[in-house]
């Protein structure tokens, strides 16, 4: 979650940054001619940020999906033990039931009392 944020953030700076420095162009004291020689320096420079920032978002996607991916294996592992355990339980409880109802009253209390 906090990659996808950081893209977020870089993207934000990055769009900030350029709003900034057109801001920053259009009050500067130069004349008209320097002026429109920068802006258009910076329209060029466009497509290249655009790019950047297409492949920073990109880059976190794949970073979002990959870990996604991997808690997603690591919850089903640890759900497949608890469900083992579970199984595992059942059958051990079962047995002892089992146990208690094939022997009489007085034999299963002293096996009771011979468990740890």
């Amino acid at each position: 979650m906090s990659n996808n944020r950081s893209g977020v953030f870089i993207g934000g700076l990055m769009l900030g940054a350029t709003i900034g420095a057109l801001a920053g162009l259009l009050a500067a004291p130069r004349t008209g001619r320097e002026t429109r020689k920068l802006l258009k320096k910076s329209a060029d420079a466009i497509p290249e940020l655009a790019e950047d920032l297409s492949t920073s978002v990109q880059i976190q996607a794949d970073r979002l999906s990959a870990n996604a991916l991997r808690n997603w294996d690591e919850t089903l592992d640890r759900l497949r033990d608890a469900i083992a355990a579970g199984i595992d339980a059942s059958q051990r409880e079962s047995q002892v039931l089992k146990r208690q109802q094939a022997t009489p009253a007085s034999d299963t209390l002293a096996e009771e009392l011979e468990r740890p």
